[in-house]
C-alpha cells in the first residue's frame, strides 16, 4: 500500500508526526500494540484541553460576546459533529438542485480545507460538476463571502460544514450523523474525531442520521433515541446515499448493471473510507482490495502508478474511486485498468415531511425578501 502523507495529529503538537490512517486506526482500536495503547492517554489529555476551548468558545456565542453577523438572504447551514465522512457534499448537491429547481439563486459558501495554494479543493471542483453554474465561494472568513455572494445576486446561501462557524447567522442549522459511527468513536480531538459534544445538538434546528442502510435496525433505533435526548424526534430524519452510475474523467457513463460482479480495486481520500468499500460491495461489485488515504489527499504521480501496479495485481477488471477523488486525477486508465467513480446521490428514507416542510418555510423568506 502506498505511504499516505503525514500530518500532525489535529491541531495538536504531539512533538512527532503520525500517519493520519494510523492515527485512525490507534483512536479506533484497531491498532492494539503497546505504542497504541501508550498514546491512548497522551492523546486524551489533549482532548481535554481542546474540550475547555470549545466549551469557552460556545458560551462566548451564547453569551454574545462575539458578534454573530445576520446576512439579508436566508442561510442553510450543513455540518457535522465529528471531522468529515458524515456525506455532506452530496446533501450539499442535494439542497442546492432543490431550491434551483424552484428558481432560487443558490451560492454556496466554504471554507475551502485543504486547497492547494492558488488552487480550489476536492469539495469545490466536485460540487461545480455536481451543480454547474452555481457560484461557490471558498473563503475562511464566511461573513465577507457572504456579502460577495448577496452583492452578486444570491437569493438563497448554503453553508458547507458550517456547524461550528458560528459568526455567521442561519435559518436552518442542519446537522448530519454518519449512523455508522456516530460519535466518531467517542472521544473529542484528539483522542476521537468528535469536534464538538453531543450536548451541542441542542443547536441544531434539525439531524439527519446518514447511511442508514449500513448499520443494523437495532442500532439505527438506539441512535435515535440518543439524538432524541437533545432534539424532538419529528426533528430526526434517516438518508443513504445510493449508487447510481459509473463516470469517468472525460465524463462518459457507464450503468452499473453492465459491470455488476466484476472485480474491482478501490482507492479513496475520505473521512469515512469503510463506507466506501460497503458501498461497493452493496453495488454487487467484488473488490480485491482499496488503498486508503489521508480525507484530502492531493494525489502525486507515484500514488497512481501504485494503485495501478496494485490493482493489477490484483487482477482487478476496474479501478474504482469516490465523485470528490475523481476530479483530483486526470487518468482514465492506470495500468491499462479503466478508472471510474462511483456517482452517488443523497435520499431522504425517513422524516422528509417535516424536512421539506422547513425547506418550504425559507422559500416563503426568499419570496418576501
Amino acid at each position: 500500500m502506498t505511504r499516505p502523507t503525514p500530518f500532525i495529529l489535529s491541531s495538536v503538537k504531539a512533538g512527532r508526526f503520525v500517519n493520519e490512517v494510523e492515527y485512525l486506526r490507534i483512536i479506533s482500536g484497531q491498532r492494539q500494540d503497546w505504542r497504541a495503547q501508550a498514546l491512548k492517554p497522551c492523546l486524551w489529555v489533549f482532548s481535554l484541553f481542546y474540550r475547555a476551548v470549545v466549551s469557552i468558545r460556545n458560551r462566548m456565542f451564547d453569551w454574545r460576546l462575539r458578534t454573530i453577523e445576520r446576512p439579508r438572504v436566508p442561510v442553510i447551514s450543513l455540518g457535522n459533529l465529528t471531522t468529515g465522512g458524515t456525506g455532506k457534499t452530496p446533501f450539499v448537491a442535494y439542497l442546492t438542485k432543490w431550491f434551483q429547481q424552484r428558481q432560487v439563486q443558490v451560492a454556496l459558501l466554504s471554507r475551502g480545507y485543504r486547497a492547494l495554494p492558488g488552487e480550489v479543493n476536492d469539495e469545490k471542483l466536485l460540487l461545480d460538476r455536481l451543480c454547474p453554474g452555481v457560484p461557490h465561494y471558498q473563503n475562511p472568513n464566511r461573513c465577507a463571502s457572504s456579502k460577495q455572494a448577496i452583492n452578486e445576486g444570491a437569493q438563497l446561501l448554503v453553508l458547507d460544514d458550517g456547524f461550528q462557524h458560528r459568526k455567521l447567522a442561519r435559518d436552518l442549522d442542519i446537522v448530519l450523523i454518519d449512523a455508522v459511527c456516530p460519535w466518531g468513536h467517542g472521544w473529542l480531538l484528539p483522542r476521537g474525531l468528535m469536534r464538538e459534544p453531543k450536548s451541542s445538538l441542542k443547536r441544531a434546528d434539525f439531524v439527519i442520521l446518514t447511511r442508514a442502510d449500513q448499520c443494523s435496525p437495532a442500532a439505527l433505533a438506539h441512535l435515535k433515541e440518543e439524538v432524541a435526548r437533545t432534539l424532538s424526534r419529528d426533528r430526526i430524519a434517516c438518508a443513504v446515499f445510493r449508487p447510481q452510475e459509473l463516470v469517468n474523467v472525460s465524463g462518459e457513463t457507464e450503468s452499473l448493471d453492465s459491470v455488476a460482479g466484476k472485480t474491482v480495486w478501490g482507492f479513496c481520500a475520505i473521512g469515512n473510507p469503510e463506507g466506501f468499500r460497503q458501498t461497493l460491495e452493496n453495488a454487487g461489485f467484488v473488490v480485491a482490495g482499496m488503498q486508503i488515504f489521508p480525507d484530502h489527499h492531493h494525489y502525486s504521480s507515484d500514488d497512481l502508478e501504485e494503485i495501478g501496479v496494485q490493482a493489477a495485481n490484483a487482477s482487478a477488471e476496474l479501478i474504482l474511486t469516490t465523485s470528490k477523488d475523481l476530479v483530483k486525477t486526470s487518468e482514465q486508465k492506470l495500468s491499462e485498468i479503466p478508472v471510474w467513480s462511483v456517482e452517488i446521490g443523497a435520499e431522504i428514507i425517513e422524516g422528509n415531511e417535516v424536512f421539506e416542510g422547513l425547506l418550504q418555510n425559507l422559500m416563503q423568506e426568499v419570496s418576501l425578501d
